[in-house]
């Protein structure tokens, strides 16, 4: 495992890398809402069926925490078990949270969930651009044709789908979260 960055800040969001996955979904809840179901990391697993766990494993310096996470990639009644090890970033100003993948597979891929308020709601959008892994020959072939199409989007749209049932369910019931 590599330890955290010294920075306190992961950065912009790098684009233009050899692999980038996109999923978008507006939400029937205001971007507020939303933004504070999606930043509660830990408490995925209890609301999605596909995560196996989510571990707050160290907050360094800045701002910036350390999250283990695993969930499974679903293959009919197959459940794939995946797991990653990430820098995270919550900033409220943009609103926007950001990840660096710093373990798993996925090591050195970045992640951002932004959230645009609509006129019906909120627009989110989750990036992850990546290299791809270090393998000769095949790592960017890899990362396109399967890793982010298979597995990424597989995880990704179905997380992005389930926290949007939590945030419209807290507005139809009225309640703001904390």
């Amino acid at each position: 495992m590599s330890g955290p960055s010294s920075a306190a800040s992961l950065g912009p969001m790098p684009l233009g890398r050899a692999m980038e996955t996109v999923d978008e979904r507006i939400v029937s809840a205001p971007a507020a809402i939303m933004f504070d179901v999606a930043r509660d990391v830990e408490s995925w697993p209890a609301h999605l069926a596909h995560y196996r766990f989510v571990r707050l494993r160290d907050r360094p310096p800045g701002g910036l925490r350390v999250v283990e996470m695993s969930a499974y990639r679903h293959f009919g009644p197959i459940g794939w078990p995946t797991w990653w090890l990430s820098l995270m970033e919550v900033l409220p100003g943009r609103p926007a949270i950001r990840f660096r993948h710093i373990g798993g597979i996925t090591r050195e891929m970045d992640v951002e969930w932004s959230f645009e308020p609509v006129p019906d709601g909120t627009r989110v959008r989750i990036v992850h651009a990546w290299d791809g892994p270090r393998w000769p020959l095949i790592g960017v072939l890899a990362a396109r044709a399967v890793i982010g199409p298979v597995f990424i989007h597989g995880i990704a749209s179905r997380t992005l789908a389930g926290l949007a049932r939590i945030a419209e369910r807290d507005v139809a019931a009225g309640r703001a979260r904390a």
